[in-house]
Order: C-alpha cells, then sequence, then structure tokens
C-alpha cells in the first residue's frame, strides 16, 4: 500500500462545517463495456505458456519503492551482468498489487525489452505531480466526503497517457506471456478482485477493452487519497452461465477457505442487478499485500486437481518456482522508546497496517500449504492418465515421468541483504517519486536479493545441467 498522512477524527466536525457546500464533481465513471462474443472465445481458448520450467511471481505493493525493487527482480531474471542465469524467458504468471502493478503491468506490455526503459518513463517521473494532497483545503475537504481527494483525473489520467500511452489489456494478452493479474479489493465485498477474464466473465464484460491503466489505478487506490475505481456489472449482456461454485475448496485451509467462500458468494451479488450494480475498487493491499490471495482463490474454485493450470500445462510442468517478491515496509515510529503516544494518527495508521499486515502474511502462510497439497494432486492426477493421453499432450518423443515434478516457493525481500542495506530500503518512504539516488538504491537491492535467492540459483543451475530444457 502507498502511505500519505491520513486525516483523523476532524471528519466529523468538516462534515458539520461544510454541511450545504456543493461537492467537487468526481471523474470516476465506469470503462467497462458489456462482454462480447470474441471476448467469450479468448476466454475459453488455452494459453501455450507454461513449459517444462516455470517461473512465477508475486509482486508486493509500496509506491515506487516497490515498483524498483519489482523491477531489479525482473533484471535478475533476465541475466542482468550475468547472461548464464537468464531465465526471463521461463516468467509465465506475475500476480500484483497496488505500487507492484506498475512494474507488472509494463513488463506485460513491453516485455524484457521494457526492463530498458521503465526506471526512466516511470521510476524517475514524479507521480505525485498532479494529486490533490491538502487535506485541509476546503474543497479537499469535499471530496475527501465524497470518497476521496483525487480520481480519474490525475494519477489514473497519467497512466493512460504517459506510462501505458493507451494500452488495453487487448494488448496485454497480444504478448501472451507472462500471464499478469493485477489485483485491487472489491470494497463492499472486502475480497481481492483480479482482472482476469474469468473476474470479467463473471460481471458480464468485456476485459480485451479495458485500458490498463484503470486496473493499476484501481490497485493502487489507497482508500481516501483516491476516490474509488469503479467497474459497472452487466447481467443483460451475460453469454455465459455462472461456473460451478460449490466445488470442494481444493487447497484451503482456515482463512483461506473463508476468503474463498466470499469470493463465490460475491460472483452470485454480480449476476444479481438488485444486489450489485457497481463495483468500487481500492488498493490490492488491504485484502492482501502480496498479491497472493486471489492466486488461491482461482486454485480452489478451480474444480479439478490442476486448475488454473490446463490438464496440457499440467503435464508438461516439471519444475514450478514461485517468488514472493516482498518490498513492504517495517514497522515504523519512535513511540516505543517513551512512555507517551502513539498519537491518534499513529494508532489508526498502526492499526490499518496490523489488519494489512495479518491478513498478508495468513495469506501466505495459506499459498505455501496450498502449493504443498497441488504438487501432490498434479502427481496424482498425472500418474492416473492413461499413456495414450500423455502422449496426446506432449511433444512426441519427449521423455516424462509422472511423478517428476517440484513446485517450490520462496520469498525475496531485503532481509536477504546486508541489516543497514535492508534497514534502509525498507524505510524508503512509501510514495509515487522517489529521488534518482533512491530508485537506483531499491533497484540494485532488487537485483541483488533475487541474485541471493537459494532456491533461483537451484532452479538456474538445474536448468543449466539439463541443457536449458523448454
Amino acid at each position: 500500500m502507498t502511505r500519505w498522512r491520513r486525516p483523523g477524527a476532524w471528519l466529523p466536525l468538516a462534515a458539520t462545517l461544510l454541511a450545504g457546500c456543493t461537492t467537487p464533481a468526481f471523474d470516476n465513471a465506469p470503462r467497462n463495456v458489456p462482454v462480447t462474443p470474441d471476448f467469450v472465445a479468448q476466454a475459453a481458448a488455452p494459453r501455450d505458456i507454461v513449459g517444462r520450467q516455470v517461473i512465477g511471481l508475486s509482486l508486493s505493493g509500496g509506491g515506487l519503492r516497490a515498483a524498483a525493487f519489482g523491477l531489479g527482480v525482473l533484471q535478475a531474471l533476465a541475466g542482468a551482468d550475468a547472461p548464464e542465469a537468464d531465465v526471463y524467458d521461463e516468467l509465465s504468471f506475475i500476480s500484483s498489487v497496488s505500487g507492484g502493478s506498475l512494474v507488472a503491468a509494463y513488463a506485460g506490455l513491453h516485455g524484457r525489452e521494457g526492463l530498458q526503459h521503465f526506471r526512466e518513463r516511470v521510476l524517475l517521473q514524479d507521480l505525485e505531480r498532479d494529486l490533490r494532497l491538502d487535506w485541509f483545503s476546503p474543497a479537499n475537504l469535499l471530496r475527501l466526503l465524497a470518497g476521496g481527494l483525487n480520481d480519474r483525473s490525475n494519477l489514473a489520467q497519467r497512466l493512460e497517457t504517459e506510462v501505458f500511452r493507451g494500452a488495453t489489456f487487448a494488448d496485454l494478452y497480444r504478448r501472451n506471456k507472462p500471464d499478469v493479474w493485477i489485483n485491487a479489493t472489491d470494497l463492499y465485498h472486502r475480497i481481492p478482485f483480479p482482472f482476469t477474464p474469468p473476474a470479467f466473465l463473471a460481471l458480464c464484460s468485456d476485459l480485451s477493452a479495458l485500458p490498463v491503466s484503470e486496473a493499476v489505478a484501481a490497485s493502487m487506490a489507497v482508500p481516501l487519497v483516491f476516490a474509488p475505481v469503479v467497474l459497472r456489472t452487466h447481467p443483460e449482456a451475460c453469454l455465459t452461465p455462472l461456473p460451478p461454485l460449490t466445488a470442494p475448496l481444493r487447497g484451503t485451509a482456515g482463512a483461506a477457505t473463508d476468503t474463498v467462500a466470499s469470493v463465490a458468494q460475491a460472483i452470485r451479488d454480480y449476476r444479481d442487478p438488485g444486489r450489485v450494480r457497481y463495483l468500487k475498487l481500492a488498493d490490492g493491499g488491504l485484502t492482501d499485500n502480496q498479491g497472493l490471495a486471489s492466486i488461491l482463490v482461482a486454485r480452489a474454485l478451480s474444480g479439478t486437481p490442476h486448475g488454473p493450470l490446463t490438464e496440457s500445462d499440467a503435464v508438461r510442468l516439471q519444475r514450478l518456482l514461485f517468488l514472493i517478491v516482498d518490498a513492504g515496509r517495517a514497522p515504523a515510529g519512535d513511540w516505543l522508546l517513551r512512555p507517551d503516544g502513539p498519537g491518534g494518527l499513529d494508532v489508526g495508521m498502526a492499526a490499518a497496517d496490523a489488519a494489512i499486515d495479518s491478513a498478508t502474511r495468513l495469506s501466505a502462510m495459506a499459498f505455501r500449504d496450498m502449493a504443498r497439497r497441488w504438487q501432490e494432486e498434479l502427481v496424482r492426477f498425472r500418474c492416473g492418465l492413461r499413456e495414450a493421453r500423455v502422449r496426446e499432450l506432449l511433444p512426441a518423443r519427449e521423455r516424462w515421468a509422472c511423478d517428476d515434478l517440484e513446485i517450490t516457493v520462496e520469498t525475496i525481500s531485503p532481509e536477504s541483504l546486508p541489516p543497514e542495506r535492508a534497514a534502509r530500503l525498507r524505510t524508503m518512504p512509501t510514495r509515487l517519486v522517489l529521488s534518482a539516488a533512491q530508485v537506483d538504491e531499491a533497484v540494485a537491492a532488487g537485483r541483488d536479493a533475487a541474485r541471493a535467492s537459494p532456491a533461483l540459483r537451484a532452479h538456474v543451475a538445474s536448468r543449466s545441467k539439463a541443457g536449458r530444457p523448454h
């Protein structure tokens, strides 16, 4: 999540003083359109992006600091200064929230070439330049009471015109790989909302026509600083039935099961115009600041041993390395060193951060448990296939063993760096503007933390030993 100073207990008083004033107009009209047959066909078509060796990422929130750290990780995967360690072509999937969504969407649109100019075109820009950040301006008090200081006319507009340059999800999917899931939060249902074809089929809407900037703006929409991003449901235009939502909750446990049940109910609500006509979306970090919850949900609701992988993906896969890239901030403040405090604003911020961090930790624990169970289910599924079916799904004469499958999950974070360096990164402000020195430090930290990853080093070594299979 991106942090700014937040208003405190003066909001009720402000509401009284400003009663009767004219509220400034918001630009937050929904831009998603009804579903089309072409989009339904596109969503149903399998995407051949999974090979024998696969890397997946989740990119955490944390403003430009997180985007820069994520860029460093991507550079490491692309073999920056170490061509023998280039595994970028194995990157098949990225899930992101908040600041991490900036670099995820950019890499999805531009591929490895985009890693060369993301720093200059995005990280060195002042993305706060047009933001309203004066909490005490009378006009801004009215905007706060109406939903948020900023709307589409500032950050979202800059993202569309200067960062993503009008690109839509059709452009994102044209590159095919990696598959990018940009995550926001459905404020009413209190669940993660991924900008993915299945989610938009639930809304009976065409994701391919939506600007990528809308998704990234929603993923970064810190409450009060930004008004929610709005999507409209289009139940009158539905072309597909709802998927079964009573399947066993595969690979889930505890709090994750409750999340999946909440998502299933929300999907039903999206098709009921008496309950939902508009979704109000905010920062994806509110439900999970590492972008893992939506993967847990997709796995649980797939209803198959291999979902969200296709059957052919599940058979081809040999090694899946999933890297959780965590560039979030550590607790801050000096009020543990004195008897007084924290003040009211610090209490509010600490309470919100505690709730977010707790949800994030639970998601990470559930994700690791899911990965272990998923590997077991995939092996049972593969070993239960008839040989003729296996040969239909594998390239001719490719060697294969049904139990030769491994899923590894590892976290890449500043904690793998020397303590002083990690502390500097963790205390770097969570803003949408950083100095060039801060940007470069965060990028280098991400690159070095990735190179220090034992799991990534093992993956590179095994790939080289096996002759760099595809």
